[in-house]
């Protein structure tokens, strides 16, 4: 399976190039040294939705631009489905260690992300990558809280546009 990337676009304001940008996080993830089966889902919406998350996670009003939730819990195996099988004939209970590492969401605002641009990346493309790269590494453990953290962070997300996000 290897690194997989879920893309779902449920906006309709701007543009988005779903293979694109699960290329770029792909890309950021194998770089970050994500190995074997891993999956991240990256989610597109309108300023409503993204205002309702913002709100309802962080405490905070209106929209922003990108969210990240990481999942950091342990696997936890299913009950009786049709997926989790069960104790039946053929019954072989899955491994922690067979079950893809699931990293989190990453939810990005289109219309935040080109009303932002000219004052932050420049381009609209140019900042919808710098959100998905900003947002990968908050679900890899990186922060902004303070100045150190904020200065390696904004040092790494560099690093990764120069290398991976290719101008059309």
């Amino acid at each position: 399976m290897g690194v997989e990337v879920f893309v779902a676009d449920e906006q309709t304001e701007e543009p988005v190039d779903a293979v694109r940008w699960a290329r770029l996080a792909e890309q950021v993830l194998e770089a970050e040294g994500v190995r074997g089966d891993a999956e991240l889902s990256m989610l597109f919406v309108d300023e409503e939705a993204i205002s309702d998350l913002n709100q309802r996670f962080h405490g905070k009003h209106g929209p922003t631009d990108v969210l990240a939730f990481p999942i950091d819990e342990d696997p936890v195996e299913g009950g009786r489905s049709p997926d989790a099988g069960g104790t039946g004939p053929g019954y072989s209970p899955s491994e922690p260690a067979d079950m893809p590492l699931m990293l989190g969401d990453v939810v990005v605002c289109p219309r935040v992300a080109l009303r932002n641009a000219p004052a932050h990346a420049g381009t609209y493309d140019d900042e919808m990558a710098l959100l998905i790269v900003h947002g990968i590494l908050h679900l890899l453990g990186m922060d902004h809280a303070d100045d150190e953290e904020a200065e390696a962070m904004e040092k790494r997300e560099q690093e990764l546009l120069s290398r991976f996000h290719q101008k059309p």
